[in-house]
């Protein structure tokens, strides 16, 4: 196909309104490139134009991707094998990330939940030794001792931690509600340092004394120093301090919890910590926001038991995993082994599955694109290309009935022609046939006839013939042949050819019927086979005498009806054809004034009604008895037209033939 071909057939397939879009998107285009104010609406038109564009290009090119079915099957298995597996793939990334984001807020948490549950114990270690120091100890000597063994045992692991006495138990009675002590997250709005609120995890307990009640304070603030040393698996930690929003300018993001919105006061960044160097390209990192909860003791010192404190940090997946299988021992590197051997089965089954699919996908289409080429042949006229079968499969079973349906239709089509042939050597000896019966009806004086032939196939075996012997002499003569179609045809020939070589000679008004069946029958038995015969009537009637003479060889008998009676014509013999030297009967009838003679085949008298009873040679009599002061041709026709109604369908197994002679 050429390029202008290429090119008439895209510009047939752009209909008015395609047209019509891309003028408005490319004048609209070129307001937007050359900034051409004033024409928004134009602008709007034109987006909305090339987004049309856009949904007709995208349809062209899935019609045009998914009109060969090897496209198809490749989309197809897509979304049934790859696509499914990528879900499934991504479900399982964002499950691991949940996982992960799970883990390293749970190892934070737990790292803060056991600061804080050390502290509260220290406190309660300090209360105890306090109450069991001699007596002989100052109280000031007695705390210092303390809270310089604590120093020394906690100071790795709680950085800046200080512990301070006092009989100020205020901040334990906001905090605790009534309780003797109190251990978790504070962050105090009451007392700023540089400015700034303070958060911390802190631990009050109470102390009772014989001079009043003593208060032992551990504080350790979560400051940049802090943060480096918590949740070592992590990568960088920020905590953000939150406050209530009160309204006016909105300072960023704000964190809604219970219907209490949040905004963002102070951000503690861990000293010195950055995310590990990634061991595997797929370790991308997570990153976290968790909410941490504290006691918060604002300005005006009203306490709000549950503050958020927001941590935001990330960490390695791998870091994470090496955290959480550390606890498996000699047995980790097994798991993870075994875990990889069975990503790597995964891989290689998906991998098979799919060059499975890609290869029976190309077996397919490729029978497929056979069985169309074949088509092309056959369209184009060529009967005689075959597919090829290389297997045998269903679509090997579907090429070699391709290739018997091309086959069978070449035969039917030869057939077809051979069949047209026939017809038309069929319409021929139809038209042969016609030129066979009388064309024009002879004219004696005082005789009416009238004849007509129904053939069941396209040619007639019956016989009919009206033959004018002398100005007062009118031979008439019925037959039928045996068999149908052309053979019963080309016999009917013959036996009109005889009869008028026979009749057509001076001298023949006065020849016996007999003599002249005799002579026909030997003609049949010479010049025919054994198996083909005809019946046959003949009659020689003259007008000037009234006088009748006949002879039936084998035929239904005709009937002679007058006012007074009807008589049957049956004097003659048997068949014409079968015995060479029969001797037939000539028959003689005096005509009554006004008779009516007919004369009929089989045809007319067998067919049958819906309870397999027969027309009959009575009822066709009783019906030409009904309409004898008729026509002939009047009588003709209601003779036919009783037989059909009898058999209640125009449909007809055997020639109908019947002739009517009015003899005045």
């Amino acid at each position: 196909m050429t390029v202008a071909s290429n090119i008439r057939a895209v510009w047939d397939r752009i209909s008015r309104l395609d047209l019509a879009a891309l003028l408005v998107a490319a004048a609209g285009g070129l307001a937007y490139l050359f900034a051409v104010e004033g024409f928004n609406y134009l602008k709007f038109i034109a987006l909305l134009a090339a987004l049309y564009l856009l949904y007709r290009l995208l349809a062209w090119g899935r019609n045009r991707l998914l009109w060969s079915l090897r496209n198809r099957l490749i989309v197809a298995g897509l979304f049934i094998a790859v696509v499914p597996v990528l879900l499934l793939a991504l479900l399982a990334v964002r499950s691991a990330s949940i996982l992960y984001s799970q883990l390293a807020s749970y190892l934070l948490y737990e790292d803060v939940q056991r600061r804080k549950e050390m502290l509260a114990d220290i406190a309660e270690h300090i209360a105890v030794a306090h109450s069991t120091l001699p007596s002989n100890v100052s109280e000031a000597e007695s705390e210092r001792i303390l809270a310089a063994q604590s120093h020394s045992v906690h100071d790795r692991e709680l950085p800046g931690l200080k512990i301070e006495f006092s009989g100020d138990a205020s901040l334990l009675r906001k905090v605790a509600s009534g309780k003797e002590s109190f251990a978790g997250l504070l962050q105090r709005g009451d007392v700023l340092e540089q400015g700034r609120e303070t958060l911390s995890i802190i631990s009050i307990r109470a102390m009772e004394e014989p001079r009043g009640v003593r208060v032992v304070t551990l504080r350790v603030p979560l400051d940049d120093v802090f943060l480096a040393s918590i949740a070592p698996d992590l990568g960088a930690i920020q905590f953000n301090l939150m406050r209530r929003y009160s309204g006016g300018p909105r300072p960023g993001v704000l964190y809604t919890t219970n219907g209490v919105q949040y905004e963002t006061t102070h951000r503690i960044v861990a000293l010195n910590r950055f995310l590990q160097p990634a061991m595997l390209w797929i370790d991308s990192p997570v990153n976290v926001v968790s909410r941490l909860d504290s006691t918060y003791v604002g300005p005006d010192g009203v306490v709000d038991p549950v503050h958020p404190v927001l941590a935001v940090f990330n960490a390695r997946p791998t870091q994470l995993s090496s955290r959480m299988f550390r606890s498996l021992g000699e047995l980790r590197d097994t798991y993870l082994i075994a875990f990889v051997l069975i990503v790597i089965a995964f891989v290689v089954i998906e991998a098979a599955a799919l060059t499975t699919g890609l290869v029976l996908t190309r077996q397919i289409t490729k029978a497929v694109d056979e069985l169309y080429r074949a088509t092309q042949y056959v369209q184009a006229g060529d009967l005689s290309h075959r597919v090829r079968i290389e297997r045998r499969d269903q679509l090997g079973v579907l090429g070699e009935s391709f290739n018997l349906m091309t086959s069978s239709i070449g035969n039917l089509i030869e057939e077809q022609k051979q069949r047209q042939r026939l017809e038309n050597e069929i319409s021929i000896a139809r038209e042969v046939q016609d030129q066979l019966f009388p064309r024009t009806l002879p004219q004696i004086p005082g005789v009416e006839i009238e004849a007509i032939c129904k053939a069941a196939r396209a040619v007639s075996g019956d016989y009919y013939d009206f033959i004018q012997l002398s100005p007062t002499h009118l031979a008439i003569a019925i037959a039928d042949i045996s068999g149908k179609g052309i053979s019963a045809a080309l016999l009917m020939a013959s036996l009109q050819a005889a009869l008028r070589s026979q009749v057509l000679v001076a001298g023949s008004e006065t020849m016996s019927t007999a003599e002249l069946v005799s002579r026909l029958n030997k003609h049949l038995v010479r010049n025919t086979g054994d198996d083909r015969f005809a019946t046959f009537f003949i009659a020689v009637y003259d007008s000037a005498t009234r006088n009748l003479r006949y002879t039936n060889a084998g035929h239904l008998p005709s009937f002679l009806i007058s006012k007074d009676s009807a008589l049957h014509l049956d004097k003659g013999g048997m068949v014409l054809g079968v015995v060479e030297d029969y001797c037939y009967e000539e028959g003689a009838v005096l005509v009554p004034p006004d008779s009516l003679l007919v004369g009929y085949s089989d045809g007319l008298v067998e067919p049958e009604n819906v309870y397999g009873e027969e027309f009959g040679i009575r009822r066709l009599q009783q019906a030409a008895v009904h309409v004898q002061g008729a026509a002939p041709q009047v009588v003709a026709q209601s003779l036919m037209t009783a037989a059909e109604e009898w058999a209640g369908t125009p449909e007809q197994a055997d020639d109908m033939t019947v002739i009517v002679a009015r003899l005045h």
